[in-house]
């Protein structure tokens, strides 16, 4: 459960109870499910109303860009969330890459990417990039990232990075007030962090 109480719509003034509606809505479209838990990250930024519309606006923004392939951003997304263990952000991430295309011997095989012969050579550029990214410190040496601009446009880069930092960021706001998995994956195959042992793969 929460560390904070949740800011339910009974509570909440009009433009709360408008995102929560149309976060809902949209979440259902993008994992295929309607689960009870789904709204807890915005419930509790539901505290700092300015802070809620300001970090939606900074989403919807996110969800509109479509520089890179599907595939690579949902394959960042979800590394940086095993990387940061964020179990609200794996349960989910793992539902929209299924649903994205990726499969569950992809999903399981995450932690080591780099040994595992289902990821080609540009997937695991992008992996390498979201474990450097998501280490504290940030792990990026210039090798890696001119071995991105072979294959990625500016624009592509931007996207990528801004894809792995605001997962990051779900992940450490989750962690930090106590928001577990919602249920998005139940009953399904889901990614799993990676062992200390295998954390760059």
């Amino acid at each position: 459960m929460p560390r904070l109480p949740v800011v339910s719509s009974d509570d909440a003034g009009l433009g709360v109870k408008l995102a929560y509606y149309f976060t809902r809505r949209s979440l259902k479209k993008l994992t295929g499910r309607d689960v009870e838990r789904m709204l807890e990250p915005l419930q509790i930024y539901a505290h700092v109303p300015r802070l809620l519309k300001g970090y939606g606006q900074v989403e919807q923004a996110t969800a509109k860009v479509r520089e890179l392939r599907t595939r690579h951003r949902h394959l960042a997304e979800l590394k940086a969330a095993t990387m940061t263990n964020c179990e609200y952000c794996i349960d989910m991430g793992s539902q929209i890459a299924r649903l994205g295309g990726l499969t569950d011997e992809e999903l399981i095989s995450l932690p080591y990417h780099r040994t595992s012969g289902l990821f080609d050579p540009v997937d695991k550029l992008v992996l390498d990039y979201a474990v450097g990214m998501s280490q504290t410190p940030v792990d990026v040496p210039d090798e890696l990232f001119a071995r991105l601009r072979e294959h990625f446009t500016d624009a592509q880069i931007v996207e990528l990075t801004h894809a792995i930092a605001i997962e990051n960021h779900r992940g450490r706001f989750n962690l930090a007030m106590g928001i577990g998995a919602a249920g998005f994956s139940e009953g399904m195959v889901c990614a799993v962090p990676a062992p200390d042992s295998a954390a760059h793969g």
